[in-house]
């Protein structure tokens, strides 16, 4: 597996004159948790009451989410990558949620003289919360700076969870935990791939509005069956992989994707399974998703089964999967300069198409878009 597309041999970022990274955001404080809460589920109707015991996942970290650590340390990866390859294009930072915010983002590249702008998200599926609603938050930022007399160009590089080096660093991760368990039987090794649960009827619209919809599931499962051929391939193994969910967040009457990672270790001790393997490829870092749901929860569940539970790294800043980010960069750049770039299975579009990923709950302004 190799994360080789044959990207564009210029190395040139033009007519993009910075790099807009996009953050989901996390609390810094245990101040700064309920607000950040309150923005997250804005215009969902959620009591403080239910937001609280969502906080004593933050506070048991005292305070701090992980994320923005991660994104600076991403920052970091891809300043190196770029200036590795002679380019000088400056990146900004802007979170959805907490502070840097993406409008003051924009304000800082504004202020450089920086107005035709690439957005790359934290984000690599495709479904509403995990991208159109990065388009809505950017069209809201740039209605705010409008407002001030700031104006910019701003597109997106597309989702990238089918491209090859976001596999080619889940891979490594993969096969460098599973080496670990190198004598212990097949038949006794459960592989579970974990993401974000959604609810059924925003996977169901996933996807471009008249495709066939569970684009969010199915990208998954196609990582996931690759990642199990190839892991299998590499160690001489034959372990079965299987896609479960973390972080159900929902009403109990509302559908969302199962199983739940932790039913499911339940289901697999009952069989005899004596070791869990959670591999957490819907994120691309060490969220809270992560830290708590797997390192705190799942290990909780694990430990109270006798089960062995070996958490898979995530992608974090692994070299092939900053290197191919940065090669999505220039093919994005390419495309804006109208030359062509490489192909491969399940690649998005740059400009999402028209009811792609749609908001169930209202219809709002989105950047990126033909829609």
């Amino acid at each position: 597996m190799t994360s080789q597309t044959n990207p564009p041999t210029t190395a040139d970022l033009s007519p993009y004159d910075a790099v807009l990274l996009l953050g989901f955001g996390g609390p810094e404080a245990p101040e700064e948790v309920m607000p950040f809460l309150r923005r997250v589920t804005a215009g969902r109707g959620i009591p403080d009451e239910r937001l609280e015991s969502v906080a004593e996942h933050y506070h048991h970290f005292g305070g701090r989410s992980p994320i923005n650590d991660q994104n600076r340390a991403l920052l970091a990866a891809l300043r190196a990558e770029l200036d590795g390859r002679g380019i000088d294009t400056p990146i900004v930072w802007g979170n959805r949620n907490s502070e840097p915010f993406i409008d003051d983002a924009l304000r800082e590249a504004y202020a450089a003289g920086q107005h035709r702008l690439v957005a790359l998200t934290t984000s690599a599926y495709s479904s509403y919360s995990s991208c159109r609603q990065y388009r809505e938050n950017l069209a809201d930022a740039l209605g705010t700076v409008t407002q001030e007399g700031l104006s910019f160009e701003i597109d997106k590089v597309a989702q990238y969870a089918p491209r090859p080096g976001f596999a080619e660093a889940n891979l490594g991760e993969l096969v460098r935990a599973l080496r670990a368990l190198d004598g212990a039987p097949d038949a006794e090794i459960a592989l579970l791939f974990v993401t974000h649960s959604i609810p059924d009827a925003m996977d169901d619209t996933s996807g471009p509005g008249d495709g066939e919809g569970n684009l969010y599931q199915r990208q998954h499962l196609a990582l996931a069956a690759r990642l199990t051929q190839e892991a299998n391939r590499v160690l001489g193994r034959d372990l079965t992989g299987e896609l479960v969910f973390c972080s159900r967040s929902g009403p109990p009457t509302q559908p969302w994707l199962e199983p739940d990672v932790n039913d499911r270790m339940r289901e697999l001790a009952a069989a005899g399974v004596r070791t869990v393997v959670t591999a957490p490829i819907g994120f691309v870092s060490d969220h809270m998703e992560v830290v708590y749901d797997l390192d705190t929860e799942a290990q909780e569940t694990a430990d109270e089964l006798g089960l062995t539970h070996v958490r898979v790294p995530t992608v974090g800043t692994d070299a092939a999967f900053v290197r191919d980010l940065v090669d999505a960069l220039l093919e994005r750049a390419a495309e804006a300069r109208g030359e062509a770039v490489p192909q491969f299975e399940g690649r998005m579009p740059s400009v999402c198409a028209p009811g792609c990923c749609p908001n169930l709950r209202q219809a709002r302004p989105a950047l990126c878009g033909s829609d």
